[in-house]
């Protein structure tokens, strides 16, 4: 596409090594046009017959000013006028009309030159398109403008020379008539009254203040009525859906496409949460994808910053921050020149971030997308409770079955133990002693069973419902193994135990973890592994680091083994592998469900892996690192 005509007359000038280079300016429409007339009335107020082209944006815009051209046309013969052409542009009975395709830069400028022996002036100018789309029509005048108003004659020599052959090319007939007109230019030094009277200057002025502030309203407007509508869309989706997937990435393409973003995260995360897959993603069509990539939050220094502060942080490249090494690794992996990340919070607690990029070419992000995007927060923040809430809900009504399940099959056997053991001893006076040492520990076993049971339930309800502090630290594995042992061998003092051989590396890193819970994770896995394997059989724990994230420990044994279909179901609650109502070993079936609970909270993965019946298992599981190793420079996985 050719170079617009401010463009090309700037250009020129630039080559002639013009000492007073007239420099661009922003011009309302509602100026534009006061000046237009200004300078048309000049031809009227002349006896002589200036040459005059009019540049139109559209044909439309021509037939608004049609009478004024014909009144014109009876003064100068020397006139052009140029449009995109909508319906029939066809030339006037007194002056040529030039038509150009919509897709010529024309269709962009507003040009008008008038030059003769005595007046002479020019508007060369471009529009300066909104980054947010056209203007409503009502807001139509508010358009802006960026070129010059001058009546230096050499200026405008040079204008009309361009225009003149620009028509040429358009209108290969109308050649010898450019170039008559070219010829009979007067000379570029020959002096020429100005249009640049103290009014004139005062009426500019005024019009363009006006504009300014009534531009203002109107952006004060839209930004208002956008504002709403994308409110009242996220509130309509947060109460039509319990799915907070539904919400949050009608939240996300809604919020993207208001403000203009080259990319736009909407994600739940907590001030510890490692990273996270990015699932709901708006992007423009060129810019590339982060979906169902691992995003790091940790290592994100402005990520630390707002779940630190708890408040939103604008970034361009212009700040000092963003000469941090990760802020200009993401600028030249992804592309992201401007950074927008707005903290959703309940309570005063971070559940959420939004965060916004655009590319070093969009303009940077401003108070009013920071505001905007902070009211968005607040919805989200609720459709994040409302999903919490009921996920809450299905986990208490799912506890209230399961507890009846306890009542009705594990709780009955111990109890009506318990019970037949204490009668016996009360309605047995002369039962021996040997026997009433038999009874007593058989009901003080079948007690500990049943607090075991209670415990591991309210444990998992309280799990499942988010009641529990977490308190992670940095800590050495080594050291949580042993207090697992020593708690598994205050279990067992009656028990015979297999052998258990730790495998731990002397050099393994610290985890970042809490420690009681991650205790709790080995004592039940270890007691898990100890159940079904004999007396004679081996368990082993063994560790090694995962790439630069993540500890992997595995506790195997030689026993009873899984079978390939169960590894799964094996996590869930009261389950067993030799059914819920014949519990060969004991056990209430919630060990592994918690185990899961945790590890996943602590921000890892747990599996179980085995070859089958009688051939030994295996459960492992993942573990945060305390600190990063220097290998860590992709930023994603």
């Amino acid at each position: 596409m050719a170079d617009s005509t401010l463009a090309q007359l700037l250009e020129i000038l630039r080559q002639q090594s013009f000492v007073d280079l007239p420099r661009p300016q922003i011009y309302f429409k509602a100026s534009l046009t006061a000046l237009s007339h200004a300078l048309e009335d000049l031809v009227f107020a002349t006896d002589e017959k200036p040459l005059l082209i009019a540049s139109f944006q559209r044909e439309r815009f021509y037939r608004q000013e049609a009478h004024r051209y014909e009144r014109l046309a009876h003064v100068t013969s020397a006139q052009f006028v140029l449009a995109a052409a909508e319906s029939r542009f066809a030339d006037a009975d007194t002056y040529p009309a030039v038509a150009f395709p919509p897709s010529d830069p024309l269709a962009l400028e507003w040009n008008l030159v008038v030059i003769g022996p005595r007046t002479t002036g020019c508007l060369i100018c471009m529009e300066k398109l909104d980054r947010q789309g056209p203007l409503e029509p009502a807001m139509d005048t508010a358009r802006r403008f960026e070129g010059i108003w001058t009546t230096d004659r050499r200026v405008v020599t040079v204008a009309a020379e361009l225009l003149l052959d620009r028509i040429a090319e358009l209108r290969p007939d109308l050649q010898a008539k450019t170039e008559s007109a070219i010829a009979a230019l007067p000379p570029a030094e020959a002096s020429a009254p100005s249009v640049e009277t103290p009014f004139a200057e005062r009426l500019l002025n005024y019009l363009q203040a006006g504009q300014y502030k009534l531009l203002k309203a109107y952006r004060a407007q839209a930004r208002q009525t956008r504002k709403e509508q994308l409110i009242n869309t996220i509130s309509s989706a947060v109460r039509q859906s319990l799915n907070p997937e539904a919400v949050l990435e009608i939240a996300a393409r809604e919020l993207g496409l208001s403000l203009a973003a080259n990319r736009c995260l909407i994600y739940a995360c907590t001030p510890e949460t490692e990273q996270i897959l990015v699932e709901h993603e708006y992007r423009q069509t060129e810019t590339a994808s982060l979906g169902d990539r691992l995003w790091p939050l940790q290592e994100n220094p402005l990520f630390q910053q707002v779940a630190t502060d708890r408040k939103a942080i604008r970034l361009t490249v212009d700040d000092p921050e963003a000469t941090l090494p990760y802020i200009q690794a993401m600028r030249q992996q992804w592309d992201i020149a401007h950074w927008l990340l707005i903290p959703v919070q309940y309570r005063q607690e971070l559940i959420g971030m939004i965060e916004l990029h655009r590319e070093a070419t969009a303009e940077p992000w401003d108070l009013a997308d920071q505001e905007l995007a902070e009211a968005i927060a607040t919805q989200i923040g609720v459709a994040l409770i409302q999903a919490q809430t009921f996920r809450q809900l299905e986990n208490l009504e799912r506890t209230r079955s399961n507890l009846t399940a306890i009542i009705g099959h594990e709780l009955r056997t111990p109890l009506s133990t318990v019970q037949v053991c204490l009668e016996s001893l009360a309605t047995e006076p002369d039962m021996s002693a040997d026997l009433r040492q038999v009874m007593l520990q058989t009901a003080l076993d079948d007690a500990e069973r049943l607090r075991l049971l209670v415990q591991d339930f309210l444990t998992l309800s309280r799990l499942e419902s988010g009641r529990i502090d977490w308190h992670p630290e940095s800590l050495a594995l080594d050291e949580c193994v042993a207090m697992a042992m020593s708690g598994l061998r205050s279990r067992h003092q009656r028990d015979s135990l297999p052998s258990i051989e730790q495998k731990l590396p002397a050099s393994l890193p610290l985890v970042r973890v809490d420690g009681d819970w991650l205790v709790e994770v080995l004592i039940k896995l270890l007691d898990n592994a100890c159940k079904f394997t004999s007396a004679q059989g081996h368990v082993s724990i063994t560790a090694v680091v995962e790439g630069d994230r993540a500890l992997r420990v595995a506790i195997t044994d030689d026993g009873r083994g899984i079978e390939p279909d169960r590894l799964e179901a094996v996590f869930d609650r009261f389950y067993q592998e030799d059914g819920a109502l014949r519990r060969s070993q004991g056990g209430s079936g919630l060990g592994l469900a918690i185990c899961r609970q945790i590890v996943e909270r602590l921000g890892g993965h747990i599996w179980a892996e085995s070859e089958g019946r009688d051939r030994g298992s295996c459960f492992q599981f993942t573990l945060p690192l305390a600190t990063r190793h220097p290998q860590t420079a992709n930023a994603l996985t």
